[in-house]
């Protein structure tokens, strides 16, 4: 077993290295086509791509999804990340905080991103996992989560649900008896959102509805398509020689709601959708926008420009992201975010079997 520092480093660096499709089966987004407007009767110069999410305005659609801190490298990480989510006016998410309450040394490795962004919208980020019992572990309470977020002086806080990477993790936390319980005392509780968010699995429409009667104020749906946490823990057992965990990782690799499913399954519930899971470019964000998102999270590609290229590298890409996304808006005659949602859709293919084969609600 490793400490949770190396095993964030693990996490990192067995990310960077997996594939671009990560998992067999895609997040879904080719199967939806925008219909094009030959008169799209907007003008280019005049589209406003920016929006109001929870109360505070972004420039772009887009979240730098949680990822990381808690070990040396994540910090560095976190500053570029947090410095390009400061000039683009984004939103972003730091990773799991637990290690920074265990070890205090770890604190900077978030907190920094509050120091590199002091004007960015920054979400906190803790594991539904940590809020139950686990054996002999107990659950964090509620003032170590107003620790945790204060550490960042968060706008919000992310619980994510990641029971495939707890099943498959050597050293996971697998009772998941009373998440919801938990997730509905902290939206009572806390002075500040709490978002929902999946981490690769993708969230059905009964359990969107579930989060938001328990208070949730957005879901993250973390789709299938995009980095499969079952396949780093495979690698990260592969290199412990934990042959149990390597076949179940193996079993559960393509696990799980295509994002562009669960975009539209959760919905339904009514409460904003971040649709994080194989965004790849400004033309996916824009088919999960006139889904049912209001805002798209992106990791893998901006974690390889934070590492590979650093600041210049990141503007690179979101600045591609951005002229993408103003494409694809001027081409379906969307002069805001709001009008891309109500743009017409073709949906076919495998997303669209996977509408059809569900039970009627």
């Amino acid at each position: 077993m490793t400490g949770i520092p190396e095993r964030k480093a693990d996490h990192v660096r067995l990310a960077i290295a997996q594939p671009e499709r990560a998992s067999d089966r895609s997040a879904g987004f080719d199967d939806v086509h925008l219909v094009h407007a030959s008169l799209p009767e907007v003008d280019l110069a005049a589209i406003d791509h920016g929006l109001t999410f929870l109360d505070r305005r972004l420039e772009l659609p887009l979240c730098i999804a949680s990822m990381t801190g808690g070990f040396a490298g994540g910090g560095v990480i976190n500053a570029a990340l947090a410095r390009a989510a400061e000039r683009h006016g984004l939103a972003m998410g730091v990773g799991s905080q637990r290690a920074a309450l265990r070890n205090p040394e770890l604190r900077d490795s978030f907190a920094v991103a509050r120091r590199e962004a002091p004007t960015a919208v920054l979400f906190a980020n803790v594991g539904a996992a940590q809020l139950v019992a686990q054996g002999t572990t107990p659950a964090l309470t509620t003032g170590e989560v107003v620790d945790l977020a204060g550490m960042i002086r968060a706008d919000a806080l992310i619980v994510h649900l990641n029971p495939i990477q707890e099943l498959v993790q050597p050293e996971g936390d697998r009772n998941a008896a009373g998440w919801a319980d938990a997730i509905a005392r902290l939206s009572a509780e806390l002075p500040m959102p709490v978002v929902a968010k999946e981490t690769g699995g993708g969230v059905s429409e009964a359990v969107a509805r579930r989060l938001v009667q328990a208070g949730v104020a957005a879901i993250d749906v973390g789709g299938q398509g995009g980095t499969s946490f079952a396949r780093i823990e495979g690698a990260r057992a592969q290199e412990q020689q934990r042959s149990g965990n390597i076949s179940l990782a193996d079993t559960l690799a393509d696990w799980g709601i295509p994002t562009s499913v669960s975009i539209v399954l959760a919905a339904r519930a009514g409460r904003p959708i971040i649709a994080t899971g194989g965004i790849r470019n400004g033309i996916d964000a824009a088919r999960a926008i006139a889904l049912g998102a209001s805002v798209v999270g992106v990791a893998r590609p901006l974690l390889r420009a934070a590492v590979d290229g650093g600041d210049e590298a990141l503007d690179d890409w979101i600045d591609r992201f951005r002229e993408e996304l103003r494409a694809a808006m001027f081409l379906t005659g969307s002069a805001s975010v709001e009008a891309l949602r109500r743009a017409p859709t073709a949906v076919v293919g495998g997303t669209r079997q996977w509408l059809d084969a569900l039970p009627p609600r």
